[in-house]
């Protein structure tokens, strides 16, 4: 299928993999989408950017760059931004079509439905889009797909309107006369109210008259005269900013014009440097209005699907979406006099050209797509798979990996590519951009948003799954069952059902498999491992994790992630049956009790194992450190010698000798090379199966225990 991407300052169309419907999600076959004059002309701006007039553009981001290459290293860093700048970005919010395939706990949409959707990254300029439930609705009998195709935009507008507590006959003044300015005004003079519109274009402000503006004017020294004047001596009871500007004179004007107790509501992006009169002295009340309304950036809803209660919410971004649907099949809002530019998918680097050109530029326009109604070609546009490369089976180690996060791009797909007689054979990831992105860094043949598209693929022969982690088990055992080695990003199951029947499969299929727990092949603990190897005692250790806090809501506290307990803390106890060679005969766990929701139990923890040697080993986990301190430090004590590994970049030891220092080494392509060595020539597993289970297991009884002891 075709998607538009945004590369060095031009609209692309890119042939991308379509996606597949994953569970809450609904897979529809777009007719229109919108391009958001404001929002996608800055963003064809920002992509023809270098790397320092980002960096300058979006600051809050350089952060993120810095403590990604602090873990990651300098190297890895600038590898994957230019692999993001090269591979750009894909603009849309908007759409609207029908319906073509739904996934699982979809019980509200049917299969040729029309829909609108909302959503960036998600609502994208593609033939094909994937949405989560939330963000979809049905369009009305009376609504034309052409006109929901704004039902974002008209979203973002009426909770704006919404915010501002309107009455019946209150004046408003509209600032910024765009495709969101115009929808707020009709939309308020539908709600019975006056209605001011201010912009600078004369046209603009033209057009508003007609759309049913009781005044509209330009900015000028008397426009505060002027409204007083309108307003019956007062102000406007409140002010709406749908205008896009980074200076701070819009929100002051604001202020002037609004009277005394009233509103001021902003919508757009502009300048928020408040001065404190007359702010202050009028008592004005403002408010942020955020997109589309409740329900935005809240994962729970968004992407899980969980809806908040009528009773208490009353608009939620979907409910907003509904009734904007409903105003446009009641006539309520008109769409002609806006609207009026319409491009083919085809035309699509015409359109966005049209966003910079010279003299008036459009406030919105249409995308229109080829809707198909033959069976073989709307296969192809849900076709799941895109050739980059050879197609063809290599005779070497040809490999498929399944995801493609910050963590494997980083981590996985580099130390495949280093290895010697290994081909990236394919991608696997949900979103098709992101594969064909990944597949062209690193030179793999082809890219699939279904999985089990490849595991058909007779041509592969190892797996890497570093998905999410609920898709772990499901992964694991398709790919025993394809005959495929397995290389199984931790944890190795979330439960104690997933656990037992990845074991039982791996029995019955003797597929080559392991889990990636690194820290036992990084150089510091190979080196420890060799000098405590002669030990006649038991050891004592310690193991400190300054994890970091992750809100809540973060998807490795959800289900998907199943918490740190499993998720991370199995590398340290990994690490600790490694160093000891003998199994956890006694666990002991306390936790925090946290005052607030904020802090979470399971990544505030100490847990306690010995081993049938008597050797002793301590974990402390912790989110709540200081961010400055290094996250991982082991110490161990044995006969006289004490042994120091301080975050994976040294050995130290006193008391005795033999210590090592390098660079970070946490393991990664070391453990990768063991299990391709393995999977080439046979014999003993670099991790024994019952080792994995082992750890695995006490991550779940571990969890187990703490979850009890709460309840106690």
């Amino acid at each position: 299928m075709k998607q538009i991407i945004l590369k060095k300052g031009q609209a692309v169309l890119q042939e991308i993999p379509a996606p597949i419907a994953q569970e809450g999600e609904v897979i529809v076959e777009v007719a229109y989408s919108l391009i958001s004059a404001g929002t996608e002309s800055a963003a064809l701006q920002r992509s023809g950017m270098s790397l320092p007039q980002r960096a300058l553009a979006q600051r809050e981001r350089v952060q993120q760059v810095v403590d990604y290459a602090r873990d990651r290293g300098v190297g890895t860093t600038i590898s994957m931004v230019r692999a993001k700048l090269e591979a750009g970005s894909k603009p849309g919010y908007s759409a609207s079509g029908y319906v073509v395939m739904v996934g699982k706990e979809v019980n509200n949409f049917q299969v040729g439905d029309r829909v609108a959707c909302a959503g960036a990254g998600l609502a994208v300029h593609a033939e094909i889009i994937a949405v989560p439930r939330n963000l979809v609705v049905t369009v009305p009998e009376d609504c034309s797909l052409k006109d929901a195709a704004s039902t974002t935009v008209g979203a973002i507008a009426l909770q704006g309107v919404r915010r501002a507590d309107l009455r019946l006959g209150e004046t408003v003044a509209v600032v910024g006369l765009g495709l969101l300015g115009q929808i707020t005004v009709q939309l308020l003079k539908a709600s019975g109210c006056q209605v001011v519109g201010i912009d600078t274009d004369p046209n603009r402000v033209e057009l508003a008259k007609q759309l049913g503006a009781d005044m509209a004017i330009e900015p000028d020294e008397a426009i505060i005269n002027k409204l007083v004047h309108f307003s019956g001596g007062y102000g406007v009871d409140a002010t709406i900013i749908t205008a896009a500007s980074k200076s701070d004179a819009i929100v002051q004007q604001a202020m002037h014009i609004t009277r005394k107790k009233g509103r001021v509501i902003v919508v757009g992006d502009v300048g928020l440097g408040l001065q404190r009169s007359p702010f202050y002295e009028k008592e004005i009340d403002f408010f942020i209005s955020t997109s589309y309304g409740p329900g935005r950036y809240d994962p729970a809803y968004e992407e899980q699907g969980l809806d908040y209660p009528q009773a208490y919410v009353r608009w939620t971004e979907n409910r907003n979406m509904q009734a904007y649907l409903e105003l446009l099949a009641t006539k309520k809002i008109d769409l002609s006099q806006i609207l009026t530019n319409e491009f083919s998918l085809d035309q699509a680097e015409e359109a966005f050209a049209s966003l910079q050109a010279d003299g008036e530029r459009p406030l919105g326009i249409l995308l229109s797509y080829p809707i198909t109604s033959e069976k073989t070609e709307r296969q192809q546009k849900l076709h799941p798979a895109n050739y980059l490369n050879y197609p063809h089976k290599t005779d070497k180690l040809n490999v498929a990996v399944f995801g493609a996060s910050g963590f494997a791009r980083g981590t996985h797909l580099p130390a495949l590519k280093s290895i010697k007689d290994v081909t990236i054979r394919a991608v696997v990831t949900g979103k098709g951009t992101n594969a064909v992105e990944v597949g062209h860094q690193f030179n793999a043949g082809y890219v699939s948003t279904d999985y089990r598209y490849v595991l058909a693929d007779k041509g592969v022969d190892m797996v890497v799954i570093s998905t999410r982690h609920n898709l772990h088990a499901e992964m694991t055992i398709a790919a025993a069952q394809a005959g495929k080695a397995i290389f199984l990003e931790k944890p190795m199951a979330l439960n104690q059902n997933e656990l037992d029947e990845i074991v039982q499969v791996l029995k019955e299929t003797s597929v080559p498999f392991m889990v990636g727990f690194n820290r036992r092949f990084s150089p510091a603990i190979q080196q420890l491992k060799t000098l405590i190897s002669q030990r006649s005692t038991p050891l004592v250790a310690f193991y400190r994790v300054n994890a970091g806090l992750l809100p809540p809501n973060h998807w490795v506290n959800t289900a998907e992630g199943g918490g740190r307990i499993i998720g991370e803390a199995c590398h340290m106890l990994d690490t600790f049956r490694y160093l000891v060679g003998a199994p956890v005969v006694s666990v002991a766990v306390q936790t925090i009790s946290p005052p607030n929701d904020q802090l979470l139990t399971n990544d505030n923890f100490s847990v306690s194992l010995t081993y049938a040697d008597g050797s002793l080993c301590t974990l402390i986990y912790t989110a709540i450190g200081a961010k400055a301190l290094p996250k991982e430090y082991l110490e161990l004590h044995n006969e006289g010698v004490s042994y120091i590994v301080d975050n994976f970049r040294a050995l130290q030891v006193i008391g005795g000798s033999g210590g090592w220092q390098g660079g970070q080494d946490k393991g990664h392509k070391a453990e990768m090379s063991a299990f391709i060595n393995y999977v080439r020539r046979g014999g003993e597993p670099p991790i024994s199966l019952d080792e994995m289970v082992e750890v695995t297991r006490e991550t779940l009884n571990i969890q187990q225990s703490l979850l009890t002891t709460l309840k106690l």
